[in-house]
This record gives structure tokens, C-alpha cells and sequence, in this order.
């Protein structure tokens, strides 16, 4: 695939950013963007490896080796083409996918890997500057009605399948605006608005309805769905996970979506910030070290924080893989993102034992001891606090990343739902709940998990939902939908 020798003659090269000064001053992408004879080179790097190792990352399936060649050739239609045949946005997946196709990357075994995910981004916006991405409606109607509950990107990718087959397809959304924790989990420094804006449009044009502010089982009644001939639950795993500890009721202890999401409305005009959700001149200390919480730091740093603090209970990852981590496996090394290069004080090994409040019961510290994992063959690993290390943090505002515990239970317990032993709503290979004609995908299914792997739960469900109200599909479905060995 591309070059024969180009693996060996062009070096991986990424977009250049605008230095960090400067880009925290807003809340726009700060990519710079790279000319397409670089790009040209970026996708001849791609090897004749035989077995391109990457599909096996890609939850998707995408036929990357396929449309890298094309960029190397400079067919980026034909690239489009080769990308939109798996994947239904790319230009989400091209910006905000850890690309675990890169870490399988057979390249990437002794050279850095593909640039995959760029290719994969400017592949897509090109297709939409050059307006060859266009409404593509059914040439034919089923009569089949479909429920869509939750605008994310499984629902988003269900509903596009779906209507693509021809069935009149509603998606209810309870914000303001559709899109999910794309809209408003993902700040705008990491994907401005309009790139959901134009999709959406576009599916608009092709015949999806959408109809916001509305909750199914709250302002909408679950008995209402029965209108439907076919309902798809794709409403994420929004239960967020607290820090039961001493002073958890402090004002000033933030649940970070809660955080994310207001900045994110504030951003897009709808209303103005509230101090109690305002960095500015505060010390900020995030708890946890993952996506989210390095999303609340470059907020915090576009807020103006007097300081930005990290804590992780986990120890510090290693640079390169272990012998127990080998390729092509997701690499569990240490990563440094595009926010974490803005400014923060990161710290791993710790763990909050308290929230301290003031005679007006406002945050003003954290008590915070440094532990140790003690790690036995055969046996789960075990926590320890190491003597003496206890230490208080100043703090005016503690932000909770601690990931999802699961689905709220408002939808299962209305529709009588069963669940898995995680109380993720229970959907076999098919997507199918106990009810026939109600389906579930997505972290509504699965858990909390990727915006890929939404994606192509998406995909997957709407195969299934179309061979159940038609007896039959030509809808595309990769692998048979079962769940990967955790």
C-alpha cells in the first residue's frame, strides 16, 4: 500500500498547534493545517504489511491500508468513499478517537505508526469543502416507523443506517440541541459545534426528524413509543460515579460533565456562566486522569484558573509498553494531551480522603494521602496509604472525573428492561432487549466506552432492527455485535 519504500523515506509528521498562550485565550480548534503533498507522503507511509494489523484496533472495521493508498494517489473522493463505508462521521472520529488503529499499526512496531487518524480527518474535510458529501435519502419508503431515543453517536449512526434503509426514523433528544456528549461533553478547543451542525443538516436533508427537549419517560410518555413499529435506546451511561467521602456536600465539589456542559452552553451563547461553575481565579483540582478530566483542565485554563491541579489514585504509567502490555495491543503508557501542555500540575499515587469546607460550607482545601499498589500473581491488586504522607491542598473548586457507573433507570424501569450484572441495559448479539421490537447500543448497552465503539454499536443495531421489521437487511454489520472479553 502506498509508497513501496515510503515507510522507510517520509517520517510521521502531525499538524502543528498554536502555542499554548495563545489558544487558551478561546475556545476554537488550534490545529494548523498541513498541505496535501505532506499528506500525500502521510498516506504513502502506509506498508505492504500483509496483515494490516490495524483493522483489528479499528472497532469500526475502516479499510485504512484502502483509503491511504488513495490519498497517496490523490483520489480523495475515492478516499471519501472508502471511509464512509464503515464509518458515518468520520470528522467526530478524526478528531477525537485515541486511534487504537495507530497502536496496532504493524509501522508502528518499530517506527512511529500511520497518521491514521489525521488522514482519516482530512479525508472527510475535504469532502465536505469539495461538496461531495450530500444528502443521500431512500429512493424508497418502507412504512416501518423507528424510535431513536438519545442523539449521541450511536443514535446518530443508527438513525442515518436506518433511514438509509428506507424506514421514517424519529430522534428524541432531551437538550436543547442534538448531538449528545459530542455537544456538550466535548469542549469546542477539541471540536467546534459546526462540524455537528453541518451532519446534521445534512441528515435533515435525507428525512430524519429530530425532536429536542424531550426525555422519554419523563416529558414524554413511554407509551407513546408504541406508535412506533421499532425503538432503538441509545441514551448513553450518564449515572455519574460520586466520591462518598467527608465534605462531599461542600459548595465547590463539581461533578465534571456538569462543569463541561455549562461551559460548552456558555460557548454557544445559550446563557451566561454561573460563578459556582466558574474557574477563574480559583484553585482548580481535578480528580481524575482520564479524557474528561483533561477536558476540565483546559477549560479551567481558558477560565483563567489561578492554579490547575491533577489527582490520579492510579500509579504513574511507563513510557514505553511492558512485557504485559505488548503489540498490538491499546498501549497503557503515559499520555500527555494538547490540554495537559496548557498547564497543570499532575499527581499520581494519590488519593482524597477529605473535602475541607469554611464556616459557610464552602471548599476551601482537600486532604489527600499518597498510596501504593502492592501487586500479588493471580490476585487483584491491592491499595495501600503510605504512612505519613498525608497533605492539604488549597482548593475553591474540586471537579469530579470519575468516569460512569452506568444507564439511569428511568427508561428500563419504565419498559420493564432487563439488565447485565453491570446494570448496563441487557441487549444480546442482536441488540435486542427482552422486549422484541425495542433494541439498545452504544455505553447504554455496553458501558462507558468510546465514541468509535458508539458508532459502531450504531451501525450494528440498525442492521439488526432492519432484518427484524423486514425479515432481512443490506445494511452493513461488522463482526456479529458480541461484547469484547474485558
Amino acid at each position: 500500500m502506498g509508497e513501496l519504500r515510503g515507510f522507510l523515506e517520509y517520517e510521521r509528521v502531525e499538524e502543528e498547534n498554536i502555542q499554548p498562550e495563545e489558544r487558551v485565550k478561546n475556545y476554537n480548534e488550534f490545529h494548523k493545517e498541513l498541505d496535501s503533498k505532506e499528506l500525500k507522503k502521510q498516506g504513502g507511509r502506509c506498508m505492504d504489511c500483509g496483515i494490516p494489523f490495524c483493522h483489528s484496533g479499528c472497532p469500526v472495521g475502516n479499510l485504512i491500508p484502502d483509503f491511504n493508498h488513495a490519498v497517496y494517489r490523490n483520489e480523495w473522493q475515492k478516499a471519501l468513499k472508502i471511509l464512509h463505508a464503515t464509518n458515518n462521521f468520520p470528522e467526530f472520529t478524526g478528531r477525537l478517537c485515541p486511534a487504537p488503529c495507530e497502536s496496532a499499526c504493524v509501522l508502528g512496531i518499530i517506527e512511529p505508526p500511520v497518521a491514521i487518524e489525521m488522514i482519516e480527518k482530512y479525508i472527510v474535510e475535504r469532502g465536505f469543502k469539495e461538496g461531495w458529501i450530500k444528502p443521500e435519502p431512500p429512493a424508497h419508503r418502507t412504512g416501518k416507523k423507528v424510535a431513536v431515543v438519545g442523539s449521541g453517536p450511536a443514535g446518530l449512526a443508527a438513525a442515518q443506517q436506518l433511514n438509509r434503509a428506507g424506514h421514517t426514523v424519529t430522534v428524541f433528544e432531551r437538550d436543547a440541541k442534538v448531538g449528545g456528549l459530542l455537544r456538550y461533553g466535548i469542549p469546542d478547543f477539541k471540536m467546534e459545534k459546526k462540524v455537528i451542525d453541518r451532519r446534521l443538516e445534512v441528515m435533515e436533508a435525507e428525512g430524519i426528524d429530530f425532536k429536542t427537549n424531550i426525555e422519554v419517560g419523563k416529558n414524554y410518555e413511554v407509551e407513546k413509543l408504541k406508535d412506533f413499529d421499532a425503538i432503538v435506546l441509545c441514551g448513553g451511561a450518564t449515572k455519574r460515579r460520586d466520591l462518598p467521602i467527608p465534605g462531599s456536600d461542600a459548595e465547590g465539589v463539581v461533578q465534571a460533565m456538569e462543569f463541561l456542559k455549562h461551559n460548552n452552553e456558555v460557548v454557544d451563547g445559550l446563557h451566561e456562566r454561573s460563578e459556582s461553575l466558574n474557574a477563574h481565579g480559583k484553585n482548580v483540582i481535578v480528580i481524575g486522569g482520564g479524557d474528561t478530566g483533561s477536558d476540565c483542565v483546559g477549560t479551567s485554563n481558558r477560565h483563567g484558573a489561578k492554579s490547575v491541579t491533577n489527582f490520579e489514585i492510579l500509579p504513574v504509567p511507563p513510557e514505553h509498553r511492558s512485557a504485559e502490555n505488548p503489540w498490538p495491543y491499546w498501549p497503557f503508557t503515559l499520555k500527555t494531551s494538547s490540554s495537559h501542555e496548557e498547564g497543570v500540575n499532575r499527581n499520581w499515587s494519590i488519593q482524597t480522603k477529605e473535602f475541607v469546607k469554611d464556616a459557610d460550607g464552602k471548599l476551601k482545601g482537600l486532604k489527600t494521602v499518597e498510596v501504593e499498589w502492592i501487586r500479588r500473581p493471580g490476585q487483584r491488586p491491592e491499595i495501600k496509604e503510605v504512612p505519613d504522607s498525608e497533605k492539604e491542598w488549597p482548593c475553591d473548586l474540586a471537579l469530579l472525573s470519575l468516569g460512569f457507573t452506568g444507564p439511569e433507570k428511568t427508561l428500563s424501569e419504565q419498559l420493564e428492561l432487563d439488565l447485565d450484572p453491570r446494570s448496563n441495559i441487557q441487549g444480546g448479539k442482536n441488540y435486542q432487549t427482552n422486549i422484541r421490537n425495542i433494541f439498545v447500543a452504544g455505553d447504554m448497552r455496553r458501558g462507558q466506552s468510546l465514541i468509535v465503539w458508539a458508532i459502531s454499536e450504531g451501525r450494528e443495531a440498525a442492521h439488526h432492527v432492519d432484518k427484524f421489521l423486514m425479515g432481512k437487511s443490506k445494511l452493513p454489520v461488522k463482526g456479529n455485535g458480541d461484547l469484547p472479553t474485558p
